[in-house]
């Protein structure tokens, strides 16, 4: 599949806080960049169970599936390492926000984005999921590329929290990438145009009309 939409963002987002990273950020063990302008370069990911990043081999199948993200503007929710966005931005993509809930793994996902210079695209919020899609709503920002990816167990109730809200936060034709575990089969009320199982990881993609008014 090759849907993803070709617009330009209209410029990067402005960053939330301080741009280079706290030193007192602790972190575990790495993951790799698969492909693009940070090619091979790690991540760190945070100590303990609150983070699973993507693997390598399900972002690699997620971008061949997805095709190019070339000036595309990105949401990246429960964005942990930031692995999905910052695979994003490495294939081109014009910008990226991040929304993670746990401040200290935020920490991490700043030093993350500083670490591939990707701090004048990107943009950190700390909270709650929900007034933070509420807050970029009232914006009235838009994205062309939204990636899911929340502890397993919380995905119905996202899912649920998600639908009402997704066509107000995508371009028309914007790709919702939702990751579960391989039982689940999210869908946001749309057809799935990807739908794969990797291991423990279910990946289904829609694509979602804004309703016409």
């Amino acid at each position: 599949m090759s849907h993803s939409p070709r617009r330009k963002a209209s410029g990067p987002p402005a960053a939330l806080g301080p741009k280079r990273p706290p030193d007192d950020h602790k972190a575990v063990g790495t993951v790799r960049i698969v492909a693009g302008a940070r090619r091979s370069r790690r991540l760190r990911v945070p100590p303990g169970t609150l983070v699973r990043p993507t693997s390598e081999m399900v972002r690699e199948a997620v971008f061949d599936a997805l095709g190019p993200v070339h000036g595309l503007a990105v949401l990246d929710l429960f964005a942990g390492t930031g692995a999905m966005g910052l695979e994003a931005l490495s294939r081109g993509a014009a910008a990226c926000t991040f929304v993670e809930q746990d401040g200290s793994v935020a920490r991490v996902l700043r030093a993350n984005i500083h670490g591939l210079d990707y701090d004048a695209v990107s943009r950190v919020m700390i909270g709650d999921y929900v007034p933070a899609l509420q807050g970029i709503i009232r914006e009235e920002a838009r994205f062309d590329l939204l990636f899911v990816d929340p502890p397993y167990r919380m995905l119905p109730d996202v899912e649920v929290t998600l639908e009402p809200l997704v066509p107000s936060l995508l371009h028309d034709d914007g790709i919702v990438v939702l990751e579960g575990h391989r039982t689940s089969h999210p869908t946001l009320g749309a057809v799935p145009v990807f739908d794969r199982v990797y291991g423990d990881t279910r990946v289904t993609m829609v694509t979602v009309r804004r309703a016409i008014r």
